[in-house]
């Protein structure tokens, strides 16, 4: 592996650290302060109005949120500088995944501080046809930009980023890792699974904190990547 490898991947792997800890966080910050995520299967007329309660440090924890699944580009790109060598393909898709995940991911959270931020500001002061109106917005975006998207695209395109990772590690001889890796993915698809029925309510809760821990062990996989290649 050349210098520019090496650095691509520990950028990549730091990239994955900081979005644990930054996961981590905010998440931590939103269940305390905005009974996060059991709000999101809330009405317009709960959810608005404590959505501007949480001022401006919340908007700006919502869209430091919003920002941290781009910290995945940088980790696609690093894990395709780790173990390209050994798994080309596999690699390629991961990198692939990767900038999708961001994508879908940034745009669903991105609505909590943008446009739900407004259409909280409308409805307080709104009449009750313009709530009725407000509210049905505010649902149709959660449907759209929320379940579809960040949830069920950006969750869907993160497990396969992970398992595309699992493919590499074990063509790149850790197996232990790999099959980790897999079984993480395999998680997380189940977990995805939520907004469809509720039997895998566990699953999804577990999920919740395998996702940064892997992130974690993953990014120290990549930093690790220069005594093994």
């Amino acid at each position: 592996m050349n210098s520019q490898s090496r650095a691509a991947a520990r950028i990549g792997g730091w990239s994955l650290i900081a979005a644990a800890v930054g996961f981590m966080a905010v998440f931590s910050y939103l269940a305390v302060r905005f009974n996060y995520p059991d709000v999101l299967d809330g009405a317009a007329a709960t959810v608005l109005p404590r959505l501007l309660e949480l001022g401006a440090t919340g908007r700006g924890v919502w869209a430091l949120y919003a920002l941290l699944p781009l910290l995945l580009i940088p980790a696609g790109i690093g894990a395709h500088a780790a173990w390209r060598h050994v798994a080309p393909e596999a690699t390629r898709s991961a990198l692939v995944l990767a900038v999708v995940t961001a994508i879908a991911m940034l745009l669903g959270l991105a609505r909590w501080p943008t446009i739900h931020w407004e259409l909280a500001r409308a409805y307080t002061s709104g009449s009750p046809t313009a709530r009725e109106a407000i509210a049905s917005v505010f649902l149709g975006l959660n449907v759209y930009l929320g379940n579809f998207i960040g949830e069920f695209l950006g969750e869907l395109t993160l497990n396969a980023f992970f398992l595309m990772t699992a493919v590499a590690l074990l063509q790149a001889g850790r197996r232990a890792a790999g099959r980790v890796g897999v079984a993480v993915a395999i998680l997380g698809f189940l977990a995805g699974l939520r907004n469809v029925t509720t039997a895998v309510s566990l699953v999804a809760e577990v999920n919740n904190y395998v996702l940064p821990l892997w992130l974690i062990v993953l990014g120290v996989l990549m930093l690790r990547t220069r005594s093994t290649a």
